[in-house]
């Protein structure tokens, strides 16, 4: 709430030091239009597609396909491998800042969407799989089972025995790693440099004056960037809710 107040505050206030009271003037359209005005948002906000959706894509595909793998198939080091998946989320991102970021230079993958679409794809891989895995466990392996004595393939068995039944848990993930994604911050700032590869979280910061905090813009740019993901939940919140309680009461 106060993030949305400030976004249509008189800068006046804020120089003045009414950083919580109620707004002298509003300034709605003045605030929102400079945001686009005084920068490239849409630039931001088209990058941030262009490296979210992509990765949603990739990370989620190999997600279902390695969550099945796992779950289905009986191999050895198939436990090991899985706790990989799981140890992958408890490694701190700070931790990995440098050695990254040496090798997005290195391979010529710094300060590109590219770049940033492979790197979070892979720190994502790890949560993807672990959600994956345990939804495709729940399922019965009776299904599988009669498919494969009828002749079905492992490749026909995956796509339209297993993935229809855990559509609502692919939609939930989805909606999951959009938001992570979009609302990234510390690889916006830490793989890219200049605004072509650029994502909103990170553009924002263009919205600040040189000597004067401009509060009022940078609010309104955080709103116009939020919006995105809350738009996708609403859109996907049947889904996201159903996969969130799939087989909760099993």
């Amino acid at each position: 709430m106060a993030v949305l107040l400030t976004s249509i505050r008189d800068p006046g206030d804020i120089t003045a030091g009414n950083y919580w009271g109620w707004p002298t003037s509003f300034n709605l359209l003045e605030n929102y239009s400079a945001v686009f005005n005084n920068s490239p948002i849409a630039h931001y906000i088209l990058n941030s597609f262009k490296i979210t959706i992509p990765t949603v894509i990739i990370a989620v595909g190999i997600s279902c396909m390695t969550g099945y793998a796992l779950a289905i198939y009986k191999f050895k080091y198939s436990v090991l491998l899985f706790f990989l998946f799981v140890a992958g989320n408890f490694v701190p991102f700070q931790i990995l800042m440098v050695p990254v970021r040496d090798f997005s230079v290195k391979t010529g993958l710094y300060d590109t969407i590219t770049g940033l679409v492979l790197f979070h794809a892979a720190f994502q891989a790890g949560f993807c799989t672990l959600f994956m895995r345990n939804f495709i466990k729940a399922l019965p392996f009776d299904l599988i089972e009669s498919a494969r004595v009828e002749g079905v393939s492992e490749f026909k068995i995956f796509w339209y025995v297993v993935l229809p039944l855990v559509r609502p848990a692919i939609a939930a993930l989805s909606v999951l790693i959009f938001t992570f994604v979009w609302n990234d911050y510390f690889w916006a700032t830490v793989l890219v440099q200049g605004d072509n590869a650029m994502p909103v979280t990170g553009g924002l910061k263009s919205l600040n004056g040189q000597w004067i905090a401009q509060w009022h813009l940078v609010s309104a740019g955080s709103i116009i960037a939020a919006l995105p993901p809350v738009a996708m939940f609403f859109l996907m919140q049947k889904h996201f809710i159903a996969g969130l309680t799939l087989g909760a009461v099993k």
